[in-house]
């Protein structure tokens, strides 16, 4: 009997693998589905109740002081074995830590040993040391006993990092249970810490996501890393998520006869010059600098809420807003951003806005792929610097990630108030200007078509599971 264990941790991994077409396909091609999830059972109401497809909600695993330690080294090491790419490295210098607690001061002393100490035998030491360290865990024990219980054939974790997952891959590794995942995002491999831990497979977006996987983890083989495209970006070829221009128009009480530009936001941590961009971009069309009547439409993270632009609400009440509607599914958890999940009324107005509008601003984010995949023009805004004050969002044009964008041309970079005016003016007179560059970039990003994501990703699990 073919048995396919899901795990989903987040509302992101909700989206990707809930809300498109994963799970009609994945029961099409195994005998059941067992979704072990890091979100409440009440949020998987959509799906139909069939004896068939099984959701268990995965007891909170809370980190111990050991299992940290052995997890911070391994994380740190990896980032110090890597450190001549720059978002490596610029992880590592924000992350060291800026006073003398307890916590702080061994973290600092893991930065001094791993200096010393990264090579790639000693990271997969300390990770079996990080594994061994849960093996007494009451939760791990849980997870052991869950896992006898449902006996799957496979376990596929749709997310690669999540620390808290750390005991379900070690009871499913010891287990004997096949193991894959799905690396999460395009910037993964080449900026942020160590995965959770050892994977049999792995599934890819694209050709140039493999060759990364295979530079940062030498000891994963070839054949055991398949390109399958990503579910990300799937409902957009989906028919339930389709709004007709009229009707988002008119939900948005825009203007038929305006062009629509939409600056989508990044969350605080990174977006910190939203604000000024949007005031800019808002000034801008005021003072009808903009050569083409235009109106402006900012869509804000689903990470957080939106009341830190109440003030440029405020000085700007002719800007639409739109706030995701991402549903917050459970209170008090230690990662709360984590538990929100979206409405499918959200991804429709997402749907309609990447393919409605005549451009997108945003800084560095990988909504330029979402754009691009509706051949919109997009500009990356980086205003800051460590010159002028703003908070420094112009170090993102070294990752290496976000170098090949830039450097394909498919995109343009405002450093300034006066760039980015120029650029709207050139891109809304202009709009396939850069055609032949996006098509190329996203050909590079993602390597399979949109259409049909959900069935190649089961397949290939399927054939994991031969």
């Amino acid at each position: 009997m073919k048995k396919l264990g899901i795990v989903i941790t987040d509302g992101v991994g909700f989206r990707n693998f809930v809300m498109s077409d994963f799970i009609a396909e994945a029961t099409q091609q195994f005998d059941q589905v067992i979704i072990y999830s890091g979100l409440p059972i009440s949020a998987y109401h959509s799906i139909p109740v069939s004896s068939r497809i099984v959701i268990k909600e995965l007891s909170i695993f809370t980190e111990g002081k050991l299992t940290w330690i052995f997890r911070k080294w391994k994380e740190l090491a990896h980032l110090k074995k890597h450190k001549t790419f720059y978002g490596m490295n610029d992880n590592l210098v924000s992350g060291y830590p800026k006073t003398n607690s307890l916590r702080s001061i061994l973290i600092k002393i893991i930065y001094f040993f791993t200096h010393f100490i990264h090579s790639q035998k000693s990271i997969l030491f300390v990770e079996k040391l990080q594994f061994l360290s849960l093996s007494k865990n009451i939760i791990t024990k849980e997870y052991f006993k869950l896992l006898k219980e449902d006996e799957p054939s496979h376990v596929f974790f749709t997310h690669q990092r999540p620390p808290y997952l750390a005991p379900f891959l070690y009871a499913a590794i010891q287990s004997k249970i096949p193991v894959s995942t799905f690396i999460f995002s395009w910037d993964n491999l080449a900026s942020k810490g160590r995965m959770l831990g050892t994977f049999d497979y792995f599934l890819v977006w694209s050709d140039l996501m493999k060759n990364e996987l295979l530079y940062f983890y030498p000891n994963v083989k070839e054949e055991n890393v398949k390109v399958v495209g990503t579910p990300q970006f799937e409902p957009y070829v989906m028919d339930k998520y389709k709004m007709e221009k009229q009707d988002f128009y008119s939900k948005f009480n825009l203007e038929l006869n305006h062009k629509l530009i939409c600056f989508s936001c990044a969350d605080a941590s990174i977006g910190a010059n939203d604000p000024v961009v949007i005031r800019a971009i808002a000034l801008a069309l005021r003072e009808n600098k903009i050569g083409i009547p235009c109106q402006l439409l900012v869509r804000t993270s689903p990470a957080e809420e939106s009341f830190r632009f109440a003030s440029i609400k405020a000085e700007f009440p002719e800007i639409i807003w739109n706030n995701p509607k991402w549903i917050l599914t459970r209170e008090n958890h230690v990662e709360s951003w984590s538990q929100r999940i979206p409405s499918e009324e959200d991804i429709m107005d997402l749907r309609s806005i990447l393919e409605y509008v005549d451009l997108n601003i945003n800084m560095c984010s990988t909504m330029s792929l979402d754009f691009m995949l509706f051949d919109k023009p997009v500009i990356n805004t980086v205003f800051g610097n460590p010159e002028n004050g703003l908070y420094n969002d112009q170090r993102f044009l070294n990752y290496v990630h976000y170098k090949k964008v830039i450097d394909s041309q498919s995109v343009t970079v405002s450093k300034n108030t006066a760039e980015l005016i120029a650029q709207i003016n050139v891109a809304l007179s202009n709009p396939k200007g850069r055609t032949t560059q996006r098509k190329v970039m996203i050909n590079f990003q993602i390597s399979k078509d949109l259409f049909g994501t959900s069935k190649r990703i089961v397949s290939t699990l399927s054939q994991f599971n031969d």
